[in-house]
């Protein structure tokens, strides 16, 4: 008995000798812990920061993409702008979103849209939170839009430009006979309501989409178009084939403008086939009820009615025409290719859009010249062809020097040097936007109009640290300017006699696929 109660006492005293002893152990780690915050907060900070960036580190080679990891493409791409998604798909057609990258290098975010629609399709009606100003890439199409409370038409073909301000109502009919429609368009997100990348608020409607009309009460669509609750609800869910749908005859005038020149008497039936009511009991009563509501919801939506005797000036009003880059003499042209720049002193409509835009071709094996963009940041989209492009930093170091091809979107920020060349294979043609509208006025660095023979001197030798004659040597070297040609634009026949020769190309450009479409999100 007395040699248990002894062990007792044993296991007892040991199990509290442990029990102080880790209490000390953590009272010594907590202290130590709290002098070193105490005492050497930036030390703390510093290991904080160091273990940060290691776990940043361990990540940045890979991120987690739709379930699976994936490597994060490389630094050298990095001006070429990947990021597309689809805003929506239906049997009559597509678009398409191309983001605009982020951080500081972006002085004015613009994204990149593509829509395609098949032939007699048509983009219903709707107003966007951002404006767009739309390039026709290929096809013909009709735009109508709300300008200034009335119904404008345009009729536009392959080459032309136009402005749709951020909160204009406006449609698109593809008019082309058995042609797919193709459009870019820059869309300026300055005016979204932060919501994707940007808010489509569609006018007409139904299930899919849905119409901004359908989100009221249905006794109070009834009391406000003055027709009943059961017309309204079957209305308001007819339209379930998407934002873009087949049309019957889009060469004929718009089911919106032709409405408003009809009798009054014979009004009702369009808009049956415009938003897919079925006929309803032929009582004559109804009808004309029916028919003088519509009048009021289109008046509402379209403006005041016109008088039948004005047909030859419906649609047009005094709204801006639009642009054609195709039209236009080059602003500069040479044998190696040309290019085409729009400001706000060529189109005014681009004034209130702060966007202008750019057209360049070049013939095979020739480059544009390294440059500098003091005004603007470029976006752009390969239209045909390939090449490559290269972009320089700050430090003098290449920032991405990459190949293009068809489809292939890029952007340039400015004050960042930067050159293309096209194949040897064909030509390279290239459309694109700016994020200024006044003239940009580029600053070559390489050619017979550079900055080199403008600033040429003493001071400009003295900062190379050659003589002069050297210098000038080097700089009067090349007597083309602007577009240049490269040891690439030698026929085929010189290939190996011209190996080795080739100049290293320059920079960025921007390009378009014809069959590149692109999304956005409602």
């Amino acid at each position: 008995m007395g040699k248990r109660a002894t062990l007792l006492i044993l296991v007892l005293v040991m199990c509290y000798g442990v029990a102080m002893t880790l209490e000390f152990d953590e009272e010594k780690d907590w202290r130590r812990g709290r002098e070193e915050r105490e005492k050497g907060p930036e030390d703390w900070r510093r290991r904080r920061e160091e273990k940060e960036e290691t776990e940043e580190g361990s990540e940045e080679g890979s991120r987690v993409r739709g379930g699976r990891e994936e490597r994060e493409e490389p630094l050298e791409d990095r001006f070429l702008l990947q990021d597309s998604k689809r805003v929506f798909e239906t049997d009559a057609g597509e678009m398409r979103v191309v983001r605009s990258p982020g951080g500081r290098n972006v002085d004015r975010p613009m994204h990149i849209g593509f829509i395609t629609m098949e032939p007699k399709s048509l983009f219903i009606p709707q107003y966007l939170d951002s404006s767009l100003v739309i390039f026709i890439r290929r096809g013909e199409v009709k735009l109508g839009f709300i300008y200034k409370d009335s119904l404008a038409e345009r009729r536009m073909k392959t080459g032309d430009v136009y402005h749709i301000p951020a909160g204009s109502a406006f449609y698109l009919v593809n008019t082309g006979e058995g042609q797919r429609l193709h459009i870019i368009c820059s869309i300026d997100p300055s005016e979204s309501i932060g919501v994707g990348v940007f808010q489509s608020f569609f006018i007409g409607g139904g299930t899919f989409p849905p119409s901004i009309l359908s989100g009221f009460d249905s006794e109070i669509l009834s009391s406000a178009f003055n027709v009943s609750i059961a017309e309204i609800r079957n209305i308001m869910s007819r339209q379930q084939a998407g934002p873009i749908v087949s049309v019957s005859d889009p060469l004929a005038p718009s089911l919106w403008s032709k409405f408003l020149e009809l009798k009054e008497e014979d009004k009702l039936l369009p808009i049956r086939k415009m938003v897919g009511l079925q006929e309803q009991p032929d009582h004559e009563e109804e009808r004309k009820q029916t028919t003088w509501s519509w009048k009021k919801v289109l008046n509402s939506i379209l403006g005041k009615e016109r008088k039948p005797d004005n047909k030859d000036t419906k649609g047009t009003g005094k709204s801006p025409d639009s642009y054609n880059l195709y039209d236009r003499s080059p602003d500069f042209k040479n044998a190696y290719g040309w290019s085409v720049a729009l400001d706000e002193t060529n189109y005014s409509p681009l004034e209130r859009s702060g966007i202008g835009l750019y057209l360049v071709n070049l013939t095979a094996g020739s480059m544009m010249a390294p440059h500098v963009n003091p005004r603007a940041t470029e976006y752009g989209i390969v239209l045909r062809g390939s090449g490559r492009i290269q972009i320089v930093s700050p430090n003098g170091t290449s920032a991405m020097n990459t190949e293009l091809k068809e489809g292939d979107v890029f952007f340039v920020p400015k004050y960042f040097p930067f050159c293309q060349i096209a194949s040897r294979t064909g030509p390279l043609e290239f459309f694109g936007f700016t994020t200024s509208a006044r003239k940009n006025r580029p600053q070559f660095l390489v050619g017979a109009s550079s900055v080199l023979q403008t600033m040429r001197g003493p001071e400009l030798a003295a900062a190379f640290d050659v003589d002069e004659d050297e210098l000038w040597s080097l700089i009067d070297a090349q007597r083309e300017a602007i577009i240049l040609p490269t040891a690439d634009a030698a026929p085929p026949y010189k290939e190996e006699e011209e190996k080795g020769k080739g100049t290293k190309l320059p920079k960025v450009i921007k390009s378009f696929d014809n069959k590149m479409i692109m999304d956005f999100e409602f």
